[in-house]
Formats: structure tokens, sequence, C-alpha cells
């Protein structure tokens, strides 16, 4: 079969030219591409680890500030709530004192009308006892025509007033 007799001739040079086309391959592939794509992933995992580092750094950095302003808050939080309590202790003794100076103005004037009162109870007493007993002689005068004198008058208009 001159098919089979062809292959040894041919195979020698077929593999030269696949050795040939190979290392070609290799040289251009393996010694000019490989090192700039790697080159390439070695960039960016180290702009990757750095902008990892970068984040870690601004949330170390946010978990300070936030502490801090927690802080703050709460430190203006409690002086608010100081603040508020001396207004309504303050509010609370102002009130106090004005209802207190308001309970004795109205006590003086309580005080004060019911004397006047107790006077023109007294005065009003004083003037029926003299109208009664003036009453009491002219009418005594009048039906029995006897005089009574004013003394008496006073102690028999009493006596039955008072008891």
């Amino acid at each position: 079969m001159p098919q089979i007799e062809q292959l040894a001739a041919t195979w020698a040079s077929q593999l030269f030219w696949l050795a040939l086309t190979f290392g070609i391959a290799f040289l251009v592939v393996g010694r000019g591409m490989v090192p700039k794509v790697q080159s390439t992933i070695d960039a960016r995992d180290a702009a990757v680890a750095a902008d990892l580092a970068a984040a870690e750094a601004a949330r170390a950095e946010a978990d300070v500030q936030e502490d801090r302003w927690r802080a703050q808050e709460n430190a203006a939080r409690e002086q608010a709530q100081r603040t508020l309590a001396e207004a309504r202790a303050s509010a609370a003794s102002t009130s106090e004192r004005t209802l207190a100076e308001a309970g004795e103005a109205t006590n003086a004037r309580i005080a004060a009308a019911e004397a006047g009162i107790a006077a023109s109870r007294q005065s009003a007493l004083t003037e029926i006892e003299a109208v009664a007993a003036e009453a009491a002689q002219e009418i005594v005068a009048r039906l029995s025509g006897a005089s009574v004198e004013r003394a008496d008058a006073d102690r028999a208009v009493k006596a039955v007033l008072h008891g």
C-alpha cells in the first residue's frame, strides 16, 4: 500500500512543523502575553486588597465617630433632661409661691370682709335695739300713758332679744 509507505517520509516533516508551530506559540503566548496578564491580575489583586484595607479603616473610623457621636448625643440628652427638670422645679416653686401669695391675699380679704360683716351686724343689732327700745317706750306711752325711762326700755329689749 502506497499510503503507508509515504507515512514515514511525511511523518518527520509534520513533526518538525508541529514542534516549530508550538514553539512559536509558546514563545508568543508564554513569554509575551502571560506575564502581561499575570501583572494585570496581580495589580488588580493589590488594588482590591488596598480597597479592602481602606474600607476596613474607614469602617473602624466610622465606628469611632459613631461612638463619639452617641456619647455626645447622650450627654446632650442628659443635659436637656437636667435643664427640663430644673425648669419644672422652678415653675413649680414659682406656682407655689404665687398660689401662697394669692391665698394670703384672699385670706386677708376674707378676714377683712368677715370683720366688716361682724361690725355691720353689731351695728345693725345696736340700731335694732335702739329702735326697739324707742318703739317700746312709745307703745307703753300710747297704751298705758306711763312714761318709761330709756335705760329700762333698753334692758327690757335686751332681755327679750338676747334671752
